[in-house]
């Protein structure tokens, strides 16, 4: 009978193959922890990426932290982008980037005013004041100028800090939608008049995940897994239980405050940054090549990228687009 239970033992250790230790995985995001990465914190928190058999780390970026360059350089394996004018970027320095999902199927830049009756409209803007930070200015801000006729006279420097917009109601200030109105109606006392940019044009995928083109070609079954996962912790994040990723994002920046992230959520919910008619038959993290194509044409015309660079080589469409995690 011993001898008998021990072959049994023996013969289980044997059927144990590799495939069950978890694939270890490091993903960098774009700043610290917050809401808007809370789908990949609830994969983490809830043991998604754990049934997918991987072991996700996810490094967090911040001011002195490039988790693109280290991506790129092979010292992590994701990474999470912004809109899509940065593979663009890179597919023209021939950089080794590849898009694979995007999580938000809207970029949640806006524009913010006061709610007097000042500015109705989104040209109306082109009489205000508008405080814009750097990066704004060569950036998103040539394609307001290209498509819409803004002036760079009408720029002024915005150093993170609401105080200037508050004080100049002829002024405009630059946020994300799922953020800066909450920090203007908490020091303003007002609900600031929001103006996605995605409404007016600005029609690019953000909050992407990115990777290389050498971890494509040698661990596809990685790359599949850690897309699907990914989007099934997006689905539960904002429709089922994301206590345990709150905790966890509050865990790594207790300057997110439990309000904040319930905006946030609320936010990315009611402007369909993440599930909308766009992809609810193909799914979370969906991208249509056509909207990357125009897109493109778009940063073409506004100078930002030059007409002759194989944008192509900066995205792989065979991960999404799959109908996993739609809407009932």
């Amino acid at each position: 009978m011993m001898l008998a239970r021990l072959i049994a033992s023996i013969a289980a250790l044997l059927f144990i193959t590799p495939a069950s230790a978890a694939d270890k995985v490091r993903f960098g995001t774009n700043w610290m922890a917050q809401p808007e990465h809370g789908g990949f914190y609830q994969a983490v928190a809830d043991g998604t990426y754990a049934r997918y058999g991987l072991d996700v780390e996810i490094v967090q970026g911040g001011p002195q932290v490039n988790n693109r360059l280290l991506m790129i350089n092979g010292q992590l394996d994701f990474y999470m982008g912004g809109n899509l004018l940065q593979p663009f970027t890179a597919a023209e320095r021939k950089q080794p980037v590849v898009v694979v999902a995007a999580i938000f199927q809207k970029d949640p830049q806006i524009l913010l005013t006061h709610p007097d009756d000042s500015f109705r409209t989104f040209a109306d803007l082109k009489k205000a004041t508008l405080f814009l930070s750097q990066q704004t200015v060569v950036s998103t801000f040539q394609w307001m100028k290209s498509e819409w006729g803004f002036s760079d006279a009408q720029v002024k420097p915005y150093a993170f800090s609401p105080a200037p917009f508050l004080a100049d109601k002829r002024s405009a200030q630059q946020g994300y939608v799922t953020s800066e109105p909450f920090t203007i109606e908490r020091a303003g006392g007002f609900k600031p008049r929001i103006f996605l940019l995605a409404d007016y044009g600005f029609d690019s995928y953000s909050t992407t995940i990115e990777t290389r083109p050498d971890l494509i070609a040698k661990k596809s079954d990685i790359v599949s897994r850690f897309v699907n996962a990914s989007i099934e912790g997006w689905k539960t994040y904002l429709n089922g239980d994301n206590t345990a990723a709150n905790a966890l994002i509050r865990q790594l920046n207790p300057d997110i405050s439990p309000e904040l992230i319930d905006y946030s959520v609320r936010a990315m919910r009611a402007y369909g940054l993440v599930e909308n008619a766009d992809n609810r038959t193909t799914g979370i993290g969906a991208m249509d090549p056509a909207k990357v194509e125009n897109f493109f044409r778009d940063m073409v015309k506004a100078g930002l990228v030059k007409p002759d660079t194989d944008w192509r080589k900066a995205f792989n469409f065979t991960y999404v687009n799959r109908g996993l995690a739609t809407k009932k």
